[in-house]
């Protein structure tokens, strides 16, 4: 359809274009594309690295990295294993990626509610006038041992105030913390408009910190849709549908 939104899929190209506009530029982990040199960086500044594939979606083939004493623990899903030397590390990771794109992104350590990490999603639409719009946001729980809390890797959906009264919030920040993540989804929006023509949604993967910081992890032009109908209530869900029959998607 004429209207349809486009997809882009490099999130290396995407981080390029994130990074260009100063007031999103402090909102982005420090992210790089793997090699030798940049995975001896990454791991000499922070103590916890994800090595993920640059066209990638649902959180598949993301490996969580850690210094440890013995060396470098890497985690993919729910399995661990050591690389004693940070060259047998690279040896492995470059095994995994074969001939795929893989970035490294700066581990950031995720704010908790009633224990379990979570990160959130925010869902940007444009309207028939071209104005950027957040319609929907929600909150990804993560499954415990799992190292990405997407839906698809048996994260649960949460409503933001919900989960953020549980992370320890009172009423007045949550409504603050609501509000700056709007203006988020906005800004990035008219970001991505500078550089490609022809999108009309997206949804930002961001992540709050455990000292209230807020960091864009990437952002998805072909957002999936469906798991918002496993919101109680469907609200939220029946926004995004109407928004995105603007634009020609069904689904």
């Amino acid at each position: 359809m004429k209207n349809a939104s486009i997809s882009f899929k490099s999130k290396w190209q995407k981080t390029k274009w994130l990074l260009k506009h100063r007031r999103l530029r402090r909102h982005i982990p420090r992210t790089v594309p793997f090699n030798r040199k940049n995975l001896r960086m990454m791991l000499s500044v922070f103590p916890t690295v994800y090595f993920k594939p640059t066209g990638g979606t649902g959180g598949f083939g993301i490996i969580r990295i850690k210094r440890i004493a013995r060396g470098y623990q890497t985690k993919l899903n729910t399995v661990k294993s050591l690389s004693p030397t940070q060259g047998h590390l690279y040896k492995k990771l470059s095994r995994f990626s074969g001939r795929e794109s893989y970035l490294l992104q700066q581990g950031i350590q995720l704010a908790k509610t009633t224990g379990k990490p979570f990160d959130i999603r925010v869902m940007v639409q444009k309207t028939n006038k071209g104005k950027w719009i957040s319609t929907a946001i929600c909150t990804k729980i993560g499954k415990p041992g799992k190292v990405a809390t997407n839906y698809h890797q048996g994260g649960k959906l949460g409503y933001l105030r919900q989960t953020l009264v549980g992370a320890g919030y009172k009423h007045a920040s949550i409504l603050r913390k609501e509000a700056a993540l709007k203006r988020l989804g906005i800004a990035v929006g008219k970001s991505f408009d500078l550089n490609r023509r022809g999108f009309r949604e997206l949804g930002l993967d961001v992540a709050l910190d455990t000292e209230g910081n807020l960091w864009i992890l990437e952002v998805n032009t072909r957002p999936a849709i469906y798991p918002w109908k496993h919101l109680k209530g469907k609200m939220l869900y029946r926004r995004i549908m109407f928004a995105a029959r603007q634009y020609g998607r069904v689904m």
